[in-house]
């Protein structure tokens, strides 16, 4: 019970308890309960979030419909390694995720990839470790086996 005093007193010093005051009736309401106290919660969340699976991308869209170039990007590169068993997230469903995800990582822009709940980089950064075939050994790391590394294989 101290610990859930302690969560709502630290919600209400942040600010992240809001109630907005209807104009028509003057009647007070809150809003929804995610909101209450979501910088806290959602912090939380996303730190569970990007250590359930071994690769986790917050994106704009989903892999089978990215919305911007750069999830795009991306989705094609992880495709290209054989990456296709990995959780997807998408901010644009959702503007406490995009924002939350931003904050927790410290990095501005979407997308953002995670490996074993550790920040790798965006779209940028993944293309440097693709181009210049750290992604590989990252991949091994995680137990999976690049389809490009295979690919060569097979060609020699």
């Amino acid at each position: 019970m101290n610990s859930l005093i302690r969560t709502t007193a630290r919600c209400l010093r942040s600010g992240a308890a809001v109630y907005l005051p209807r104009q028509a009736d003057s009647r007070v309401w809150w809003g929804p309960a995610r909101l209450l106290c979501a910088s806290a919660d959602l912090q939380k969340d996303l730190g569970d979030m990007v250590k359930k699976d071994k690769v986790v991308v917050f994106m704009k869209g989903t892999p089978a419909q990215p919305m911007c170039g750069f999830s795009n990007a991306v989705v094609q590169i992880l495709r290209m390694h054989g990456v296709d068993d990995y959780a997807a997230y998408n901010v644009l469903e959702d503007q406490d995720l995009r924002q939350g995800v931003k904050d927790f990582s410290s990095w501005p822009t979407i997308p953002q990839v995670y490996f074993n709940g550790e920040f790798v980089g965006g779209c940028d950064i993944l293309l440097q470790m693709h181009q210049n075939g750290d992604l590989v050994d990252e991949l091994k790391k995680l137990g999976i086996s690049s389809a490009l590394l295979n690919a060569e294989k097979e060609s020699k």
